[in-house]
């Protein structure tokens, strides 16, 4: 797992890859709660085929970023 941990921790700019995916993941875990309420209240009309579809890219992200994390404690 060093190579994971190696790319966990390479720099893009001042601040780790691990903490854009941390940021990214975030931000899609609000989007994919935030489309059933902008349904219901009628600002958008977004299918559930892509509510799904963003869980599922959000659930992947979170994964990377669990291991990212976990292996900076792995051998």
């Amino acid at each position: 797992m060093l190579w994971l941990n190696n790319l966990a921790y390479t720099y893009l700019g001042n601040y780790p890859l691990i903490m854009y995916f941390g940021i990214i993941t975030y931000l899609l875990l609000l989007v994919t709660a935030l489309i059933p309420r902008m349904n219901r209240w009628g600002w958008t009309r977004i299918p559930i085929k892509y509510h799904i579809r963003l869980a599922y890219l959000t659930a992947v992200l979170a994964t990377i970023h669990g291991l990212m994390a976990i292996s900076g404690y792995i051998g």
